[in-house]
This record gives structure tokens, C-alpha cells and sequence, in this order.
């Protein structure tokens, strides 16, 4: 029965034959090729593919998609002279069962519809990136990164091991792709926007998902560049925005009034990250010509990955070692400890005991602030040992400015 429901449903796979027809019929007439399917192809072959599946479902779509391979496959066989156009065979296909899906998922169908036209629209850019753009050490690092994180972490075990059941398996590896994506991101940003942008962009954003091995992925590049440490530092140091956020979110999701105490501590530490990274980065001075990302290196050092992953898992440990000899009774020092490694997981173990009466809400404010001291000296400990002098000489005074801003703000 026809009602508005399919009428829309409808519309979504005309609209997609017909977006992915404009493309193909745009083609058509640079190539000045008068036989390859265009506009109305698509369109009515989305509509078949539509129809079919409305009237009887999966086997007529079938039934359809061999009539119409059978149909190229006759097409070309009485065009000798014609060179096959893989590509716009897949794309009809595509598009014939993309129709079919528009009845039961037209926002999926849609989607995929418009993901295909952006992709056959960009055909010259792609094939310039890869022939031009991409290095063969780039290549080989995206399949790595590919193969950890579609192959090797979907087979980590998801299980608790090893003393007090605070190593997991899938937590290991899931930092590890954590640490790759982060410096493949950061290597990607530089590409596009030049190291002066593109660093903070990446860091910030790579900060919400750990600042402290943000840090310690920038003074790893700023050792190997020293010219260009002051950048690096610029990022490293508006990371901090991203840990500082982060921080108001973990007690705002937990309890939405654990949030008041600290406002001035996160609007005080907030505005003097952001000042102090701008000083760093200072976009009204002309950037050095000698502090270019090396275009030719790779997007991430594995080794570098595991040894950081090492690091923090050692942190966790002594955590909990922490944590199970000191009880609650030692809040502040386990917060303190704790946030070596991670500083959202310590402020969020303390306002869970707040949350559970265990912990009066004005006894949240110091293990809070200790979790943050802890992370800012691992994020010293890190920028020194892995960057040297020339990168701690501009983030060590700048991360205990930000940590006495905060500190200010809590106690005002």
C-alpha cells in the first residue's frame, strides 16, 4: 500500500540515483564519452533496485543485479573498441542496491550514497595523493596501524590479569592504536596546515584521549628537532585545554554539582593555558624556515608506542598497589599517585566516594587537585626524558603555571 512512508523512502533512492547519476554525467561530458551511463541510468537503475526489493524483496534485487551485469557484460562485448570503466560498472551496482536498501534503511542508504559521490568526484585528488603525496614509509605505516587496529585488537582478550586484576589485555592494546592514531593525526595535520597550526589542532585534540602521552609523542619529535622545540612546547602546552575539559566533563557526568567547586580552577587554568600557548606559539612572528616537519619520515614510531604504553602501565600498577594498602583513608596520595597515569580516572575513583557518601563534597577538592599535580609533574617527568632540555625549558614552567592557576582558583 502506497502511504508517505514509501514515498520518502522513495525519494531517498531517486535522490541518490540522481546525485550519483550528476557526478557520472559530469564525467561523461569531460571525457567526451556519449555511451557511459549518466543521470537517467542511475536514477532509474536506484529505482529499480527500489522497487524490486518493495515488491519481493532480496531475490528480485538479485535477480535484478545479474540482468544488469548481463547487461554490461553484452554492452561491452558488442563494443570491442571500448575500454571498460570498471569504476561506473561498481557505482550502477552500488547504486542498484543502495536503492534496494532505501526501504528499510534510507539514512544508511543515503549516507553510503553520498560517501560514493564524494569519492568518484575526487578522483584526480585521491590518485595525486597516492601517486605524488604519500611516501612508501607513510603506506607501510598506515597498513601497520590498519592491521593493529582491525586485526590484532579485536582478538585481544577482554579480561582483568596479573597483580590486583588491573591489566587488561584489550586496555594495553587499545592505548597502543591510541598513540599510533595520535601521531599519524598530528603527522597528517602537519601535512595539511605546516607544523605551526596543524600541531596545536592535533594536540588539543589528541589530548582529550591522553594528554599525558600527547606530551610525550610531541618531546619524542621535538628531540629529533630541536630547531623546531618551541612549536612542539606551543602544542604540548594547549593539550592542556583538552585534559583541562576533560577533567570538568568526568565530574559533571558523575554528579553535575561536583562541578561548582572547581569552575574557578577550570576558568582560571583554561585562560592561562590558552595565553600561555599563544605566547609560545606567537602567529605574529614569522615562523623559522628550518622548522618544517621532515615531509619524507613516517607517521609514528611503533617502538615509541609500546614504550610509552609500558610506562603508564607501570603507573597503573602502583595505583593499585597504592589503593589497596592505603584504603580510603589515603585518598589524596592514591588521587596523587593515580594521576601519574591518568587524571580524569583518579578525579572520577574520588567523586564516586563523594557520589556514594563515603566522601563529603568539600573533601573532594584536594584529592581532585592532587590528581591534577600528579599528572602535571608525569607530564614534566616526560617532557624532560623524552625531549630534552630545549622542549622542558619552555613546558616545565608552563605546566606549573597552569597547575598553580588551578590551584589559586581552588583555594580563592
Amino acid at each position: 500500500m502506497l502511504d508517505t512512508l514509501s514515498v520518502g523512502h522513495g525519494a531517498v533512492a531517486l535522490g541518490i540515483g540522481m546525485l550519483v547519476g550528476l557526478e557520472r554525467e559530469r564525467k561523461k561530458r569531460r571525457d567526451e564519452v556519449p555511451a557511459a551511463a549518466g543521470l537517467r541510468t542511475f536514477a532509474i537503475t536506484a529505482l529499480l533496485g527500489y522497487v524490486s526489493m518493495l515488491l519481493a524483496g532480496p531475490v528480485l534485487v538479485g535477480t535484478a543485479s545479474l540482468g544488469l551485469i548481463l547487461l554490461l557484460c553484452l554492452q561491452y562485448r558488442y563494443s570491442p573498441g571500448k575500454a571498460p570503466d570498471v569504476t561506473g560498472e561498481i557505482a550502477l551496482l552500488l547504486v542498484l542496491v543502495l536503492g534496494a536498501l532505501s526501504v528499510a534503511e534510507p539514512e544508511l542508504a543515503a549516507a553510503a550514497g553520498v560517501v560514493s559521490t564524494v569519492l568518484l568526484a575526487l578522483r584526480r585528488e585521491l590518485h595525486h595523493f597516492v601517486l605524488q603525496r604519500l611516501s612508501e614509509q607513510e603506506l607501510r605505516d598506515g597498513l601497520t596501524l590498519l592491521t593493529v587496529a582491525l586485526v590484532v585488537l579485536p582478538l585481544t582478550p577482554d579480561r582483568f590479569l596479573g597483580p590486583y586484576s588491573v591489566l587488561n589485555p584489550r586496555t594495553i592494546c587499545t592505548l597502543v592504536v591510541l598513540l599510533m592514531t595520535v601521531a599519524a593525526l598530528g603527522h597528517i595535520a602537519m601535512r595539511l596546515v605546516g607544523p605551526r597550526y596543524g600541531l596545536p589542532l592535533s594536540a588539543i585534540a589528541s589530548g582529550f584521549a591522553s594528554g599525558s602521552a600527547t606530551i610525550a609523542l610531541l618531546a619524542h619529535d621535538a628531540s629529533r628537532q630541536p630547531t623546531a622545540a618551541r612549536s612542539y612546547a606551543a602544542a604540548a602546552v594547549l593539550s592542556n585545554l583538552a585534559t583541562i575539559t576533560q577533567f570538568a566533563l568526568v565530574l559533571s557526568i558523575i554528579d553535575r554539582h561536583l562541578l561548582g567547586p572547581f569552575l574557578p580552577a577550570v576558568g582560571l587554568g583554561a585562560l592561562v593555558t590558552a595565553i600561555y600557548g599563544m605566547l609560545l606559539l606567537a602567529p605574529w612572528r614569522a615562523a623559522p624556515s628550518n622548522s618544517t616537519a621532515h615531509l619524507g619520515a613516517g607517521a609514528f614510531n611503533l617502538w615509541t608506542a609500546l614504550v610509552i604504553t609500558l610506562a603508564l602501565t607501570g603507573i597503573a600498577l602502583l595505583s593499585a598497589f597504592l589503593l589497596e594498602h592505603l584504603g580510603h583513608n589515603g585518598a589524596s596520595i592514591a588521587a596523587f599517585v593515580s594521576g601519574l597515569g591518568d587524571a580524569h580516572a583518579a578525579t572520577a575513583s574520588a567523586a564516586s566516594l563523594v557520589v556514594a557518601g563515603r566522601l563529603q563534597m568539600t573533601e573532594l577538592m584536594v584529592p581532585g587537585m592532587m590528581a591534577l599535580t600528579g599528572n602535571t609533574l608525569s607530564k614534566c617527568v616526560l617532557a624532560l626524558s623524552n625531549g630534552g632540555y630545549a622542549f622542558a625549558r619552555y613546558l616545565v614552567p608552563a605546566q606549573l603555571i597552569i597547575l598553580g592557576a588551578m590551584w589559586l582558583g581552588t583555594l580563592a
